[in-house]
């Protein structure tokens, strides 16, 4: 029988790393996982806290600038073939640190951070689309190259896939994160054969986000924008995916709570 390696993949928008960095160490130790991809980093690459991350038994890198975008990815099971930025990405004016990728583990993760769009008449909400356009683009030409990549791409998406995927569908008629062609976007991503592996493993009606405002996390009023989609090689490894909501709880959380899933891959021969 061949061996296989349990591997847990983590994302999490965590709202300033150097701001969160006592929760989020707190976090890797309690939850454990090998490979996490971080948004909204709010840093440049040297002010991200390598050394604390590497203390904590985390290889890191980081693609960020210090405004309000940054990405980044942590791992436990190997850091190769950093690649920063989305080839083609366009300018807002200037290319934005959104995207990141690794080989970890055997897998390609891409850690990333879609434009927000801020409203449907805002030039931000062309930008987000061109963006994901940029992305589609990118990921076409990988799995041409490699059908058969085990690859992640996981984040903060600023989409919801489904009227399920809000609190409540009528709030957010004429706004971002919903529009159709917001959606049709994503669905093309998933033509090309990644998986929403949240969505597979839990049921409709769970949230990601919860702002902070208004209690919206007491109340339940959420939004599920971060997601991990994998190619078959990955969505068929999975066991288990889950939103860590205690994480969300208590004084200095994100507005976001981390996405896991246990991944159970073929061990290196």
């Amino acid at each position: 029988m061949r061996q296989t390696a349990r591997v847990r993949l983590a994302t999490w928008n965590v709202n300033s790393v150097r701001a969160r960095l006592p929760r989020l160490l707190d976090w890797l130790g309690t939850a454990a996982p090998d490979v996490v991809c971080l948004q909204e980093t709010k840093c440049d690459d040297g002010q991200f806290p390598t050394a604390a991350l590497a203390e904590a038994g985390y290889a890191s890198a980081s693609h960020g600038t210090g405004r309000w975008n940054g990405v980044a990815l942590l791992s436990r099971v190997g850091l190769a073939d950093v690649t920063p930025g989305l080839p083609g990405a366009p300018g807002f004016p200037d290319v934005q640190p959104r995207y990141l990728e690794a080989t970890c583990g055997g897998v390609r993760v891409a850690s990333l951070y879609v434009p927000n769009g801020r409203t449907l008449a805002d030039p931000a909400y062309p930008y987000k689309l061109a963006w994901l356009a940029a992305l589609r683009e990118h990921l076409s030409r990988q799995l041409a190259a490699d059908p058969a990549l085990p690859l992640v791409v996981a984040g903060d998406w600023n989409i919801a896939p489904l009227d399920t995927d809000v609190w409540d569908i009528a709030v957010f008629a004429g706004a971002t994160h919903v529009s159709q062609p917001e959606r049709e976007a994503l669905q093309v991503l998933r033509d090309l054969g990644l998986r929403d592996l949240l969505a597979e493993h839990r049921p409709a009606g769970t949230f990601t986000y919860w702002d902070y405002r208004q209690g919206m996390f007491r109340r339940g009023m959420g939004m599920r924008i971060d997601h991990l989609l994998a190619t078959a090689p990955v969505a068929d490894a999975t066991r288990e995916a889950w939103v860590d909501v205690e994480a969300r709880r208590g004084t200095g959380a994100s507005d976001h709570a981390p996405v896991v899933v246990q991944l159970e891959l073929p061990a290196p021969a």
